[in-house]
């Protein structure tokens, strides 16, 4: 019922009525006046009862009056009075009728009863009525009322202490809560304005409400009071203690942390009084130091720490730091260094129980933790709070080892729980209290180097409940047991680990949610604040170290399972979570510890020590702590025996209980956290590497470890214990790498590459022995493999990667197993039900077969028998499903090396028979290509000769197949090709793939033939020439199913290619002589050097490449670059042409008949068809022989489906159209005069070069191919072309030959034959004539460079060419004899004089049918062979044969008979005026010869040469000088001098006088003076021409006769008596008759008709005349005085004027 209803209310006047009633009656006899204000008191109440509604507020405005009658009955200090008094002001203070006046006024009444010690309890109980129930009691009320509390509790009562104590605590809460109440109710209202920072003045409250007023006032005083001060507020105070008002700070702080935090006035409280309150009763804890100055005489007044206070400091700095740390900061950093320095040794031991208490009440709030940190930790210049406090525990339970506990009051031989009272041993259930059903159990305890220090249970985990810090009844310091606080410090250090990665851990996990929220709202959100993870780190880098030292040490002394497992849980969750943040070191460092806890102590493992901490000193709190390393003194049970996995053999370990504990903790960690262990897998599997070797487990099928024998040194000894435990432990270990299925990809990674590193050292340990090799790794690797099937993509690169490296390891167990675990990772992953399962996703199946391909790499036989095992395996197994696999198991069945000996070639070779004979149809077509390339390896390998012929017949089977099966393959390829090409087209790159533009089923045949391209330049002769046979067939016999743009690949990337090859090994092979072939072998001596082998091989490609030309060259033709294949094809004849090899040079030419024997294609289909498969008989043969002994089937109909497949039809030419061939013999004419050129270029080096000269058949073919091919290029062939023909026709006939073959060249030299190159060289000419001949007028311009060459043929009768430097012999003197038959060959040069004549023979035969022809006069022809016969005219008998000067002379007058009509014909245009001084010379030249005559020459032959002579003279006489108006005066004057000095009777000194008559030339010298004389003078001068011929001869003839007189006058006077020689007498008359003649004329003649330089010369030779008078002879006189006698006429001159000379 609540006091406001009508009900209370009316209960309450009754009750107070009552009230009334019963005071009047105590107080009627003694105390009147308090009897009559009772009753007044009555009436008032019944009056306001009367006349209010509202009673209660009426009573409260007349409450003075209302408590009036009950003070005063207080007043009277009656006990009984008192008593009824204060229960009646009671119930109307609980009913809130009391106002502040009245409030007042009870309290002074108080107060009076207090200082007369009256009704203590009933005072305390009063006042806390009075404010409790309202807020009206305020200020100095209120203090008052405060202060009675106060003065109450310091009583000599103990009960009313007490009491008043706890009143007193109510009191100060009650303030507070008022003060909250009204921050309550103002909240809504406006904020207050702050008030002035820093305000230093303590009255200053007028900011404040009048609750915080009162609160703030009393706070201030309690602080004042335990400063020992006077208070402000709370006047009249009398004592107080420093413990009680602790306690009371204590209690606000702790309760209203709110009013100090939202108050400035109360924060400045805090700062400026409570802080440095704290820190000043805590100096003499600090000054203090254990030893000194604990006994009370010594001087130095060091005040001893005083336990009640110390401890109540604790709670408050606890308390401060809880609540107000972030108002505090710096000063929370002082108290948190004191209460660091307070775990000192040098402390006593309760104060040090007291802050290792303090600590772990800090350590159970982690989000405090992290403040530290952030506040001092993260910022520059401020101490490592946090790191300080870590260290500190870490430091002092190092010190308790390590310092036995100095002052400790119980030894060790106290029972844990001895010195605590019963209540507190059994709450702390220390093992002593006998908890555990009255068996005693094992203590536990840590023990390290002879220190044992119990463990007790000191509080639950997660709360600190402290023992010490609660003994606040405690004035003394109480004994703290043994072991207490170490144990509180283990579960702070427990408490701390877990409290900072429970809140950690939780944290990251909400940023990851909402990370993973905030990414499917907005997927391009920026990460969360990196503030947050700066923290943990910090937090973390903080602690580590200290707690690592700690921890590890606490480990190493555990002797209690539980503790062991507590601790190793702190490291495992600590090393978890640094894995989590990233932080490498840290994490490494506690997975360290665990790791070197798990094996034997002092075991050396590397890895351990050097990766990280083994002696690393961690510097704690400025005090250098080393890492504990194991105490050696195990105090733990040996559980098993091993021996240590290093490299050298060593002594045995041993492994306790505690290390299988860790490894447990272990196999833990690397489960259940593998996903955060990244490097540190390398640390946790090294380990378990070596604890799996010292336990003997050895690997078994798909890599699990069993338990195995141990192979050598002493047996590995373990206890039943652990024999039960291996089982599971190996279960562990492989649940271990099955739970890699749910590591996420990056953590999977790490795993196999710790596992990859941990398989390379044991890799190297295997080095260099044969000791049982550590195959953890490998086993372990094959497992996982083997568990994560499902993803196996994102492994197997690396996994195989190292597989494959532990392949290639000299020790043979290890290698066997890497072999093992991938073949059978290759298999598991093939039968793998994948999804999608591998026939959909190629990519994996060639992923997971890569591994095998590469083993191809391996260079032991054993590794690659297991993978050919392992391939016969997949074949068996697999076979029809392989798909795309195809590539890479043809791959490693191909991947065979010369080096590996036969045994694993044949291996090889069955499984490609066994491919050959069943997979073909199943296999993706695509693949048929790679069976092509590898039969060719088979085919290429050099270790077994029958192998390579064998897999040169597969290659034959494979193409029949192709051919069987054409068109399933082509539809097949190319819907293959369509989504390649898609592929390459959405990728924008070209489509790769050999011989693209191609049909892809062309392409297949295309890559056979390249194949066996290859096979054809094979080292091995056998080889070559197998492949080259089996190549030309199938060309030949399926060719027809190639598409015609695909001849083009043949023709450029198989043939030529093959050519060039060819002409490459050809050229450079050695001609070292072989020797006999092993055994009875003998080598023909045309095949016994590698070039010779070598020369078959070309001469038999280029014959197939030209066959092919042949045969197909209507197929040929239709592609766009025939011509540039025709090229091509001469290049390569040309090549061969030129080779020094006679065999390939001949043979060359052969083929180069007979691609030039081709007529122009026929258009008819049908003979196409018959044309393609007109194979040369020799060709059929082979194809019988080399195929697998089935006859060639004509193959029309599958070569028409593919033809009209890709129409081919379209390509055929229309009808009218020829092919325009012209270019084609225009380049076979290049590429013949390049051959011609460089066969016939004479060698530049000396004669003792060796050189070589083209043979005589050799030149022979090349020039017979001329004729032909002229028919060709007749139409085209220009001047230009003449010339090079010209060229290489000289060269050619220029060549001698040795004299080896003269004998089979020329039959003798006496006969005089033509070498059948000669008569090559005239037939060649003779057909370029012939069709000049019926050519058009502008094909007669080559006439002159006919006769040119010819001409030059002519002059070889003088002198035969030189060929370059060499030097030839005359035919006649060379030695071709069989003695010398080993001699070196010499050089003959042929005799050429047969081949000069018959040369000249067709000149003048040429020049009779064109002398008229326009070019041949405009060229000088006649001029030149007038030229070219000069040379044997003038040599004449010093010709090399007669007959040649002979031929010279009829020649040239045959030639002058047709040809000086026609000069006479073009005198005038001057193009013969060049002619005359050439045939001049010709004529001179010859009829006064250098050359005499030899001496065996008989009287007639002399004759007969003279009549030569004669003849020549009556042709000037006949056919020049008639006409001498037409010729040159020169010219004629030249004539007219020779025939003057012929005249005169030349002789020849060799002749003997008997014989001199007949060879003076008597005839001749008559027959030219004669002929001068008939033109010396003529009556008919009808043209000026010829009186200018005239002249001219007058001249001479006048000349001629002086000499002759003066020649006879000189002999007369010499000869004295003797008569002169007939004949000079003959010549003397003959003169002078001459001269009378002259005479006479010149008398007939006018004189203007005579030139004046004549008169002088007849008047000069008068005194020549006289001087003749003297002489004897009578002919001569009478003839003398005939000619003297016209003289007279001269005797003066004659009358007429002559004018200039000139008639």
């Amino acid at each position: 019922m609540s006091p406001s209803s009508p009900e209370a209310v009316k209960k309450l006047v009754e009750n107070m009525q009552a009230d009334l009633r019963s005071l009047s009656m105590e107080c009627k006899k003694k105390f009147p006046p308090v009897k009559e204000a009772a009753e007044s008191g009555i009436v008032k109440i019944k009056t306001i009862a009367a006349r209010n509604t509202d009673i209660l507020a009426a009573l409260k405005e007349n409450s003075s009056e209302v408590v009036q009658p009950f003070l005063m009955g207080c007043g009277t200090k009656e006990p009984k009075i008192t008593q009824l008094c204060l229960a009646a002001i009671q119930r109307l203070m609980s009913h809130e009728v009391v106002s502040e006046a009245a409030a007042g006024n009870i309290i002074n009444m108080l107060w009076q009863l207090m200082e007369n010690g009256l009704e203590e309890l009933k005072l305390l109980q009063t006042v806390l009525v009075l404010l409790t129930t309202n807020t009206i009691v305020h200020d100095e009320v209120l203090s008052k009322a405060i202060v009675l509390c106060f003065r109450l509790h310091f009583t000599k009562d103990n009960i009313t202490n007490n009491t008043a104590a706890a009143t007193v605590r109510q009191v100060v809460t009650v303030v507070f809560e008022r003060m909250v109440a009204e921050d309550e109710r103002f909240k809504g209202l406006m904020e207050e304005p702050p008030a002035v920072q820093g305000n230093s003045n303590r009255r200053s409250v007028s900011t404040l409400r009048p609750s915080a007023k009162d609160a703030y006032m009393l706070f201030q005083d309690l602080c004042q009071l335990v400063n020992a001060d006077a208070p402000y507020w709370l006047v009249g105070m009398t004592e107080m203690t420093r413990t009680f008002g602790l306690e009371l700070l204590e209690s606000v702080l702790n309760d209203f942390p709110e009013v100090f935090l939202q108050h400035q006035e109360f924060s400045f409280l805090l700062k400026e009084r409570v802080c440095p309150l704290v820190i000043k009763l805590f100096s003499p804890n600090i000054k203090f130091r254990q030893g000194c100055g604990s006994s009370s005489s010594s001087p130095a007044p060091v005040e001893k720490p005083y336990f009640p206070i110390c401890m109540r400091l604790l709670r408050v700095v606890s308390v401060l730091i809880k609540h107000f740390y972030s108002l505090l900061v710096t000063e929370c950093e002082i108290f948190l260094s004191l209460l660091v320095k307070f775990l000192d040794g040098e402390k006593p031991q309760w104060l040090r129980a007291v802050a290792v208490e303090s600590v772990h009440r800090l350590c159970v709030q982690p989000h405090l933790l992290r403040s530290f940190c952030q506040s001092y930790d993260m910022k520059q210049h401020s101490t490592k709070v946090f790191r300080d406090i870590v260290n500190a525990l870490g430091s002092f339970i190092q010190s308790l080892f390590i310092l036995p506990s100095a002052g400790n009051s119980s030894s060790s031989s106290t029972p844990a729980g001895g010195s605590v009272s019963a209540s507190q041993g059994s709450a702390q259930g220390g093992p002593g209290s006998g908890g555990a059903g009255g068996g005693l159990i094992t203590q536990a305890a840590f023990e390290y180097r002879g220190t044992w220090i119990p463990l007790m249970n000191v509080s639950v985990q997660g709360s600190a409940k402290a023992t010490y810090l609660e003994m606040l009844d405690k004035v003394e310091p109480p004994s703290i047991p043994e072991g207490y606080a170490m144990s509180v410090a283990f579960s702070a250090l427990l408490d701390l680990v877990r409290g900072i990665t429970s809140m950690i851990e939780r944290e990251i996990s909400k940023q990851e949610q909402e990370a993973a929220m905030r990414e499917e709202a907005e997927p391009a959100s920026p990460p969360q604040d990196p503030m947050a993870h700066e923290v943990w780190e910090e937090m973390v880098n903080a602690c580590w170290c200290g707690l690592l030292a700690a921890l590890s040490l606490l480990l190493d002394a555990s002797t209690d399972e539980s503790a062991t497992e507590n601790i190793l849980k702190a490291e495992l969750s600590m090393a978890s979570l640094c894995g989590r943040l990233g932080l490498v070191t840290p994490r490494d460092a506690f997975i360290t510890a665990i790791c070197k806890a798990s094996l034997p102590p002092h075991y050396a493992l590397t890895i351990l020590s050097t990766a990280n901490l083994s002696n690393k000193v961690y510097s704690i709190q400025g005090q250098s702590v080393q890492m504990v390393s194991p105490s050696s003194e195990s105090h733990q049970q040996v559980v098993a025996v091993g021996q240590p996995l290093t490299a050298q053999p060593q002594g045995t370990v041993v492994l306790t209980a505690k290390n299988i504990q860790c490894m447990r903790t272990l196999l833990n960690l690397a489960h259940c956290h593998g996903a955060y262990l990244g490097t540190s897998w390398q640390l946790v599997l090294a380990t378990l590497q070596h604890l799996v070797w010292i336990l003997g487990l050895k690997p078994s099928v798909g890599g699990v470890l069993k338990p195995g024998r141990a192979v050598e040194g002493p047996s590995t000894v373990l206890t039943t214990a652990v024999m039960t435990d291996l089982p599971v432990i190996s279960n562990i270990l492989s649940k271990l790498f099955e739970s890699s299925q749910y590591l996420d990809d990056v953590s999977l990674h790490h795993l196999i590459n710790a596992l990859c590193s941990l398989s390379m050292e044991a890799m190297e340990m295997a080095y260099g022995n044969n000791k049982e090799p550590s195959l953890f790794a490998v086993a372990k690797l094959l497992e996982t493999g083997l568990v994560n099937m499902d993803r196996i993509e994102i492994l197997w690169r690396p996994l195989t990667a190292h597989l494959l490296e532990v392949c290639q390891h000299p020790n043979a167990r290890m290698r066997e197993w890497g072999a093992e675990a991938i073949t059978s990772l290759i298999k598991a992953g093939l039968s793998f039900k994948h999804e999608p399962p591998l026939s959909k996703n190629q990519r994996l199946q060639l992923l997971l077969l890569n591994p095998l391909k590469e083993l191809s790499n391996v260079l032991h036989a054993d590794i690659r028998q297991k993978q050919l095992e392992c391939v016969l395996q997949i074949l068996q197994n697999q076979g029809d499903s392989l798909g795309p696999g195809w590539p890479l198991v043809l791959g490693v069945i191909g991947a065979i090396r010369n080096d590996q000996g036969e045994s694993l070639i044949r291996t090889a070779f069955q499984c490609l028979q066994l491919v050959v004979t069943d997979f073909l149809p199943t296999m993706p077509c695509m693949c048929l290509q790679i069976v092509v390339d590898v039969a060719g390896s088979f085919g290429l390998q050099n270790q077994e000769l029958n192998i390579s012929l064998t897999s040169i017949g597969l290659l034959w089977n494979i193409s029949d197949y192709f051919f069987q099966r054409g068109e399933a393959i082509t539809e097949e390829l190319e819907r293959e090709e369509a989504v390649l090409l898609k592929q390459a087209q959405d990728k924008g790159e070209p489509l790769n793939r050999p011989f693209h533009p191609a049909p892809p089923f062309d392409c297949l045949w295309l890559c056979l033939y390249a194949k066996l391209g290859e096979l054809c330049v094979d080292p091995r002769p056998a080889v070559r020439k197998s492949a080259g046979q089996t190549m030309f067939s199938t060309i030949a016999a399926h060719g027809t199913l190639l598409q015609p743009p695909t001849w083009n690949i043949v023709v450029w990337k198989v043939l030529f290619h093959l050519l060039d090859c060819v002409r490459k090994s050809s050229s450079t092979a050695d001609k070292e002589k072989i020797e006999s072939g092993g055994g009875n072998i003998l080598i023909h001596h045309s095949r016994d050097t590698a070039e010779k082998q070598w020369a078959e091989t070309w001469v038999l490609t280029l014959a197939g490449v030209a066959r092919i030309f042949n045969t197909r060259r209507y197929l040929l033709q239709q592609l766009g670059d025939f011509f540039k294949a025709w090229e091509v094809l001469l290049d390569h004849i040309q090549s061969a042409a030129l080779s020094k090899n006679n065999e390939v040079s001949l043979a060359a030419l052969k083929s180069f008949q007979e691609i030039l024997q081709l007529v122009t294609p026929i258009k008819d289909t049908d003979k196409l068809d018959a044309l393609a498969m007109d194979v040369s008989p020799v060709l059929m043969e082979s194809l019988q022989v080399s195929g697998p002994g089935r006859p060639l089937v004509r193959s029309d109909s599958l070569a028409e489906r593919l033809a009209q497949r890709y129409g081919a039809q379209a390509s055929l030419p229309p009808p009218g159209e020829e092919l325009d061939d012209s270019a084609l013999w225009w380049s076979a004419w290049n590429t013949w005069y390049r051959i011609g050129t460089e066969c016939t270029r004479p060698p530049s080096g000396g004669a003792d070069k060796l050189v070589f000269v083209p043979s005589q058949p050799f030149l022979t073919a090349l020039i017979q191919i001329f004729p032909a091919l002229y028919q060709h290029i007749a139409g085209g062939f220009s001047m230009e072309d003449l010339k090079k023909l010209g060229v290489i026709l000289y060269g050619a006939v220029s060549v001698p030959i040795s004299s080896d073959t003269s004998p089979f060249i020329l039959p003798s030299y006496t006969e005089a034959v033509l070498t059948s190159l000669q008569e090559a060289v005239l037939t060649a000419l003779d057909v370029l004539q012939k069709a000049i001949c019926v050519g058009s007028e502008n094909l007669q311009v080559m006439y002159p460079a006919i006769f040119e060459q010819l001409l030059l043929f002519v002059e070889f009768s003088c002198k035969p060419p030189q060929y370059g430097k060499m030097e030839t012999k005359h035919v006649a003197n060379a030695k071709y004899n069989q003695i010398q038959l080993f001699a070196p060959a010499e050089w003959v040069a042929l005799n050429y004089v047969p081949f000069a004549e018959r040369s000249l023979e067709v000149v003048v035969d040429l020049y009779h049918k064109t002398a008229c022809h326009k070019a041949v006069i405009n060229e000088k022809v006649l001029q030149n062979i007038i030229k070219t016969l000069r040379i044997p005219l003038g040599l004449k008998y010093a010709c090399p044969a007669e007959s040649t000067w002979k031929l010279a002379v009829s020649s040239l007058l045959k030639v002058l008979s047709i040809g000086l009509p026609v000069a006479r014909q073009q005198a005038s245009s001057g193009k013969f005026d060049t002619m005359w001084p050439e045939l001049a010379n010709a004529f001179e030249d010859f009829l006064f010869t250098k050359s005499t005559p030899p001496d065996n020459l008989s009287i007639q032959e002399f004759q007969r040469n003279e009549a030569v002579d004669v003849e020549v003279v009556q042709l000037i006489s006949t056919e020049i000088l008639p006409f001498a108006n037409f010729i040159p005066k020169e010219f004629v004057g030249r004539i007219m001098s020779m025939l003057n000095k012929g005249s005169i009777h030349s002789q020849s000194s060799s002749f003997t006088e008997a014989e001199m008559d007949i060879r003076m030339r008597e005839e001749f010298s008559k027959v030219c003076f004669e002929t001068l004389l008939q033109f010396s003078f003529s009556n008919k001068v009808s043209t000026p021409q010829e009186g200018y011929i005239s002249r001219m001869a007058l001249s001479v003839l006048l000349q001629r006769a002086q000499d002759v007189l003066r020649r006879y006058v000189e002999d007369q006077r010499l000869s004295g008596r003797c008569p002169l020689p007939r004949q000079q007498v003959t010549e003397i008359i003959f003169v002078l008759k001459a001269i009378s003649t002259l005479m006479d004329s010149l008398k007939k003649t006018q004189p203007e008709n005579v030139d004046v330089n004549v008169w002088a010369q007849v008047i000069a030779l008068y005194p020549t005349l006289v001087e003749c008078i003297t002489c004897s002879s009578p002919e001569v006189s009478s003839a003398l005085k005939d000619a003297l006698g016209p003289f007279k006429d001269f005797m003066q001159p004659p009358v007429s004027k002559v004018q200039n000379g000139e008639s």
